[in-house]
């Protein structure tokens, strides 16, 4: 009898042991899928946070990059969307018509700069850089092999190719090569008057160039190329080249600039020649 009442009472133990176990058991995985929960959340927090981040240093490269070339820019006259061709060129000289205009009143080259360009707009320094200086690359750059943006690369290349182009152009369209020398033989400022002293022409009757120096036949080519290849007038010429003389002398073509249209020239703070003689 004690042994049955000991044998009862030794699985009652059990059997709560047992349940126990199980109590324990069950309060194991809750507080391991809790903490898992908590894991889980705690590393998606760090990576909503880790995105963005991102998201926003991305936004404020974007927003410096727009800003440093907005600011670049304003300094060459360029809009921030630069287009290659010669509508743009035209809009950004002001859209103005140059197919009528009077080549042979033109006196000088702050008569070509006032006649090409819209100096009714230039007020400031910056308005005269805004309108005369160039940037990217001209719709004739590629077969030259030039761009407004590397002035000293192209002054290089643009002043080796004229004993040929002008060899060239006088064999095979002799009726281009007067038409050129009835332009750049007129006071037009096609010449490298700034760096040389040739004053407005720049070439003599032969069409050989009257100085040594790279600026004056690399100005020659230009005028000459346009002429002999393109559909360009005389006046669209003239623009191109006072925009090329304008990155060769930025001091002496803003200047005159501003000279045209009455403007303050006290304060220029701009280079007087890029690239050498």
């Amino acid at each position: 009898m004690m042994v049955e009442k000991q044998n009862r009472m030794n699985h009652s133990e059990k059997k709560e042991d047992s349940k126990k176990e199980e109590s324990d058991s069950v309060n194991t995985k809750q507080h391991s899928r809790s903490n898992h929960s908590l894991s889980t959340g705690h590393n998606e927090n760090k990576n909503n946070l880790f995105t963005n981040w991102n998201i926003a240093l991305i936004a404020i490269s974007l927003i410096i990059i727009i800003f440093n070339q907005i600011q670049i820019n304003s300094l060459t006259g360029a809009s921030f969307f630069s287009f290659s061709s010669k509508s743009d060129t035209l809009s950004l000289a002001g859209g103005k018509d140059l197919s009528k205009l009077d080549i042979s009143s033109i006196k000088s080259t702050g008569h070509t700069v006032a006649a090409v360009f819209p100096v009714e707009n230039i007020k400031t320094q910056d308005d005269a850089m805004f309108i005369m200086f160039p940037s990217g690359t001209p719709d004739y750059g590629q077969a030259l092999g030039v761009s407004y943006d590397e002035p000293v690369t192209s002054l290089a290349t643009l002043a080796n190719m004229y004993r040929g182009l002008q060899a060239e152009v006088q064999k095979n369209n002799p009726q281009a090569w007067q038409r050129f020398l009835s332009l750049a033989l007129k006071p037009v400022g096609i010449s490298c008057e700034y760096c040389c002293g040739v004053g407005p022409i720049g070439i003599n009757a032969k069409g050989d160039s009257t100085c040594g120096c790279q600026h004056n036949p690399a100005l020659l080519s230009v005028a000459l190329y346009l002429t002999a290849y393109t559909d360009y007038n005389d006046g669209e010429i003239l623009r191109e080249v006072m925009r090329w003389k304008t990155l060769f002398f930025p001091k002496n073509m803003i200047e005159l600039g501003l000279t045209v249209a009455g403007g303050d020239t006290s304060k220029l703070n701009l280079p007087g020649m890029v690239g050498g003689c």
